[in-house]
């Protein structure tokens, strides 16, 4: 029987106490497995609605909502962890911790999941299953798969799971779903260039890593550029370079790190492939230049690749909230861990626009002024609980 919930008016009726979550946690933001405030406000938020609630992997929070009919198990995640830089906008409530700040819209995530519970919860004897949340530490260094293990998917066994990313990219009022794979797979990479310190006066007695790097900086460019088909998307940067103590110091070493991003159809095998590269490319400039290196590569995340399925399911939840043909398609080439869980069961990962201009809520993620367009946070809500409904009842 399908479930009876006027979920705009039950929606609206939250909105005022959802914006207030939301700013809450992002003034206060805290970074990957340190998100203990956060943890304990979700904990405590659940445990009111009469949620089983567990933590995970120290600061992940679990809330199973066992529905009043037998059926199948479905997943939502949220992620909590913040970034480590300083804000800087002008809102009043802006991050009060110096340099942390949400700048990847999981403090709305986080918001938007708790109401979504709220709202189910209440439901829960007209539900046909059993509905797991999951807030998820550590996103931003992949901490989905530390819960994997630690098994939430078990106990009961999760059937599907969804995600919802808000995203400036994509303009107020339009949500991007689309089946196949829709962000990319991300691999870090930490390379140290030995050298030989020395007075810059005699440069010939002393090896330099930092022209070192800065070659190995330009060579792996070439790997995206010469030794990939244009048709396979990839990106390789150095987000980061240190090394040097002083202006008259050849420096002793050099450490570089950064990603290597690639939506490839034979994920391992052509990854294998670029790995080798990457490390060919080093070990050839470092070579050539008398000095040695260590590299090494973190794995990530894989692919986030969407269930067809399941993404008509998503599209039909959108046009229902957004009374419309509101649906884009969209990818991009970000790493998002949730696919640790589209990996193991059919999934979507989807995007809510949050992108207005006239609201200052344009910037990029990982920007110092990024900021979301607070209307669309009742979006989020409204597809989390139509996505469960519609996946019980289907």
């Amino acid at each position: 029987m399908k479930t009876i919930i006027d979920i705009k008016k039950e929606v609206m009726d939250l909105n005022e106490e959802l914006i207030d979550l939301r700013r809450d946690f992002h003034r206060h933001p805290e970074l990957g497995y340190q998100e203990f405030r956060t943890s304990k406000i979700v904990k405590e938020y659940l445990e009111n609605l009469g949620i089983e609630t567990k933590i995970v992997t120290d600061t992940g929070v679990v809330g199973l909502l066992r529905g009043g009919k037998e059926g199948k198990t479905v997943l939502l995640r949220a992620d909590m962890d913040a970034l480590p830089q300083e804000e800087k906008t002008d809102v009043d409530y802006k991050s009060v911790e110096e340099g942390k700040m949400h700048a990847c819209g999981h403090d709305g995530h986080t918001a938007m999941l708790l109401a979504a519970a709220k709202i189910l919860a209440k439901h829960r004897d007209q539900l046909s299953g059993n509905v797991k949340f999951i807030f998820q530490p550590n996103e931003e260094g992949a901490g989905a798969l530390n819960m994997i293990n630690e098994g939430v998917m078990e106990e009961p066994k999760v059937d599907a799971a969804f995600a919802i990313h808000l995203w400036t990219p994509i303009e107020s009022g339009k949500i991007g779903i689309c089946g196949g794979p829709v962000m990319g797979a991300c691999e870090v990479f930490e390379v140290t260039v030995m050298g030989k310190g020395g007075h810059t006066s005699t440069p010939h007695v002393g090896i330099d890593p930092i022209l070192i790097a800065s070659s190995i900086i330009q060579g792996i460019q070439s790997l995206e550029t010469r030794e990939t088909s244009p048709l396979a998307p990839i990106t390789i940067m150095v987000g980061s370079i240190k090394g040097g103590t002083g202006c008259n110091i050849i420096a002793d070493k050099v450490q570089m790190e950064g990603t290597i991003r690639f939506l490839f159809e034979n994920e391992e095998e052509e990854k294998k492939k670029l790995l080798e590269k990457f490390e060919r490319v080093v070990k050839g400039i470092c070579d050539a230049m008398g000095t040695t290196y260590q590299l090494k590569f973190i794995p990530s995340n894989p692919a986030a690749i969407n269930d067809d399925r399941m993404a008509e399911l998503v599209k039909q939840a959108a046009r229902e909230t957004l009374e419309g043909e509101c649906s884009v398609t969209y990818r991009n080439m970000a790493g998002e861990d949730f696919a640790e869980f589209t990996q193991r069961v059919p999934g979507v990962l989807y995007f809510v626009g949050t992108g207005n201009e006239e609201k200052g809520t344009h910037y990029p993620h990982h920007h110092p002024k990024f900021n979301i367009d607070e209307d669309t946070l009742k979006t989020g809500v409204e597809m989390h609980v139509r996505t469960v409904l519609k996946y019980l009842e289907s």
